[in-house]
């Protein structure tokens, strides 16, 4: 399965929606997006992953990359992880929760959330 990732905006917020595979040959292409949504001045960014069906190292490292940018260029980033998303669950919500890294990330359920200024984040 390939990698397909679809832009949009939300008010203040870009949202990239990514669905697929984020493995060592697609995650970059998912880097790609995040950097050229910073580098057009966006600084609030949703990453909907609830269509992701496998996600490897390279692809949790692309996601801890991308907070990074954000976090230096002072930035927000959101990710969609519902519980429910991607068949049986967010494979990425239990990837990032295994390896001890899904405390870092603000998660909201569904993009109605994540872009709501006043909604809380889920807990990790």
């Amino acid at each position: 399965m390939s990698l397909k990732v679809a832009e949009d905006a939300q008010g203040p917020w870009a949202v990239l929606q990514v669905s697929g595979e984020m493995d060592l040959v697609t995650s970059p292409a998912v880097r790609q997006h995040v950097h050229d949504a910073v580098a057009e001045g966006r600084r609030s960014l949703v990453l909907d992953l609830s269509e992701v069906r496998f996600c490897d190292s390279s692809g949790v490292g692309v996601l801890i990359a991308a907070r990074r940018l954000m976090r230096s260029c002072q930035g927000r980033l959101r990710l969609i992880l519902p519980a429910q998303g991607a068949v049986d669950g967010s494979h990425v919500n239990r990837v990032l929760a295994a390896l001890g890294v899904r405390r870092l990330f603000e998660v909201y359920p569904d993009l109605h959330t994540a872009v709501d200024e006043a909604a809380a984040p889920l807990s990790a």
